[in-house]
């Protein structure tokens, strides 16, 4: 049966799928629109079951925050064209604000299914890798950092004696800076007592045996490891890292100028980077 341009052109508008899927799938459907629908999201679906083993090394990280979330995403794909690609860009921005309004904390069905969608449409393998959300209080308070084309994408969490603290002009430009830092950074704990007892005890051990391997009297080698494990916190804590903005003072020692100044306590409570690809 003959089937007219106009009608594949509509089909291709209400699905999204190619010129040709949508002649197919008419002609399949002996020109029934409904029943086209059908075999396009069946074929889709069968699409996304073969692109599943695809290797997804690049992608695209979101973030969005509200008075009371902070939400941070990762989604992957195959290639860094549809990383630009604006369904791409829709998908991550609209997977934000249905987890926030659905009030999601992890991966679930819908948000896959809304992967899947995308999959069956562009015919390229993504999947939904990561999500994270800070539910934030009154005197709580997030920034956010997107590196590049969104490669990297970092959440901080902050907490204060007063929301008013979250006003003050110096304030959030620490806040934001914070972000920055660990884009730039990439510390690993946010202090040392989010370290586990067994990794400092394996630090202890490693430094313990370089101190002796340099033929320290044994009566020295606990300062020595002391020392190095001071060292090393500087390197991997973020609070203790020398801030981006002025290294001659630690991350700690400027939030609390800038919240002497401000004439409010200030604390950094947890902190996140999702790098695409890694």
């Amino acid at each position: 049966m003959e089937i007219k341009a106009a009608t594949v052109k509509e089909l291709r508008d209400t699905t999204g799928a190619g010129m040709m899927d949508c002649k197919k799938a008419l002609v399949k459907a002996e020109g029934d629109f409904k029943a086209a629908i059908k075999i396009l999201q069946e074929m889709g679906l069968a699409a996304v079951a073969k692109r599943a083993d695809r290797a997804t090394d690049n992608g695209r990280i979101f973030t969005k925050i509200t008075n009371d979330k902070a939400v941070l995403v990762e989604i992957s794909c195959e290639t860094d064209f549809v990383a630009k690609n604006d369904d791409f860009k829709k998908l991550g921005e609209d997977m934000c604000d249905v987890i926030i309004e659905k009030n999601y904390s992890e991966i679930n069905d819908e948000l896959n299914a809304m992967v899947a969608e995308l999959i069956a449409k562009i015919k390229e393998n993504m999947s939904l890798k990561q999500v994270l959300v800070f539910n934030l209080s009154e005197t709580e308070y997030a920034t956010t950092y997107i590196h590049g084309a969104g490669e990297k994408g970092v959440l901080v969490e902050f907490k204060a004696d007063s929301a008013n603290a979250f006003q003050n002009d110096s304030v959030k430009e620490f806040c934001q800076d914070c972000a920055l830092h660990v884009a730039a950074y990439t510390p690993t704990f946010l202090n040392s007592d989010s370290i586990s007892a067994d990794q400092i005890k394996e630090l202890e051990e490693i430094f313990t045996k370089q101190a002796l391997g340099m033929g320290k009297p044994e009566k020295i080698v606990p300062n020595i490891v002391k020392g190095m494990l001071t060292k090393h916190f500087k390197e991997v804590c973020f609070v203790d890292q020398a801030f981006i903005k002025d290294d001659k003072l630690s991350v700690s020692q400027k939030m609390n100028e800038v919240a002497k100044a401000a004439g409010c306590k200030l604390e950094i409570t947890g902190f996140q980077m999702y790098t695409t690809g890694a």
